[in-house]
């Protein structure tokens, strides 16, 4: 936290004018005061004189939809959280994984960014407690509440299309049926909008111009499952080496250019390639009015895990316009490895894990890093710890 150095006094308090000319008075009549700077508090945010700070606690696995900017963290078996009456514990149970989330407005005028961590979200073989754990960052664009939409159901639709499996799980298959199912709720709920039920800017009833990409990560005992639809990011740091598991989804993009135009569309470069010279994206869900241009259909890997994975990163494309892979994953594991080695009292032993926050830490500083970099979109980063994960 940085500190600067402002503010003024009244006239009232000002030197009186015979001692205009000294040095003194114009001491007195301009007062230096410390005070603390909180990124991201503007004037206009003050409530009852006391300026509202953007970053904001809130409790594991949520973040309230009128909450700008919202942190989030768990180390897989308590976890302190903030609230408006003071400070309280929640117990978890153990084998969590241990994550931590931001989420933050940054420049953008809106936020239009969604965060979901579902722990424990399926179970596919109840015989060997094969647990699986649901990770996502959405990052809307028109308005945010294909976002949410996103945010509220694709855990849900995925659980429900790998519990049709009853052995073994088609991944690919799986995560390309969610996506087609919450396209299609997307767009069904975009239709019945009414003008001003949202915070929505477009001038016709059907939001049809509202969308969201969708970056989704499944973490098992043994495997890592992404699905990617747009631009948003995964990357994997593993032995310290930067692994993207997902591929941005950007017009110009030579499999997706020739799709497009395939389909009958055209790639405008206007700041930048656009589909039809609007979206920046190829693939996102919702998006109607340009189909079948954008399509969701997402992109699916599958990650054998090994003992030399750190972490797992999650990001919307404010972090990775202005990070690179390498840079995020030398980022997440010096704040990671920091921590583990770093002992709370000299009677603990190196190497423990004494820190409660680890990937909260992790998460922040790299949004930090991001609004640094003058990054001028919504900023999310999720950081899974893969060296605790079960």
């Amino acid at each position: 936290m940085a500190e600067i150095c402002c503010g003024l006094v009244n006239e009232s308090e000002a030197s009186p004018p015979c001692e205009s000319s000294s040095r003194s008075a114009r001491r007195r009549r301009l007062e230096i005061r410390r005070i603390k700077f909180v990124p991201g508090v503007t004037p206009l945010e003050a409530e009852n004189g006391v300026k509202r700070p953007r970053f904001e606690l809130c409790s594991a696995g949520s973040i309230p939809r009128l909450c700008d900017n919202a942190v989030d963290s768990c180390d897989g078996s308590e976890a302190e959280v903030a609230v408006e009456s003071g400070h309280r514990k929640i117990l978890l149970p153990a084998g969590l994984p241990k994550y931590g989330m931001a989420s933050v407005c940054g420049r953008r005028r809106d936020m239009e960014d969604a965060v979901a961590v579902h722990p424990w979200f399926c179970r596919m073989d109840r015989e060997n407690n094969n647990e699986l754990h649901y990770f996502a960052v959405y990052d809307g664009h028109g308005c945010s509440h294909v976002a949410m939409k996103c945010k509220e159901r694709l855990h849900e639709l995925v659980k429900e299309e790998l519990e049709k499996k009853e052995a073994s799980a088609d991944w690919k298959q799986a995560m390309e049926q969610s996506f087609s199912r919450m396209d299609k709720e997307a767009i069904a709920w975009n239709e019945s909008v009414v003008r001003g039920s949202c915070r929505c800017e477009l001038q016709t009833p059907e939001c049809d111009a509202v969308g969201s990409t969708a970056v989704v990560a499944i973490v098992t005992p043994d495997k890592i499952i992404v699905a990617n639809c747009g631009d948003s990011r995964a990357v994997l740091c593993r032995n310290g080496k930067a692994i993207p598991l997902s591929n941005d989804h950007k017009p110009d993009r030579p499999d997706e250019l020739n799709r497009i135009q395939e389909a009958g569309g055209r790639v405008i470069y206007w700041e930048g390639p656009r589909v039809l010279g609007v979206l920046s994206m190829s693939r996102a869900i919702g998006d109607n009015y340009l189909k079948p241009y954008v399509i969701c259909e997402p992109e699916v890997t599958i990650t054998d895990r090994t003992p030399e994975d750190d972490c797992l990163i999650l990001g919307s494309d404010g972090l990775w316009d202005v990070v690179s892979n390498d840079t995020a994953c030398g980022v997440a594991r010096m704040c990671l490895n920091g921590k583990r080695r770093r002992p709370s009292s000299p009677e603990k032993d190196v190497g423990v894990d004494n820190s409660d926050k680890v990937c909260s830490d992790a998460s922040m500083l790299l949004t930090k890093l991001a609004l640094a970099r003058r990054s001028s979109d919504n900023v999310s980063v999720v950081v899974v710890d893969l060296k605790k994960a079960t």
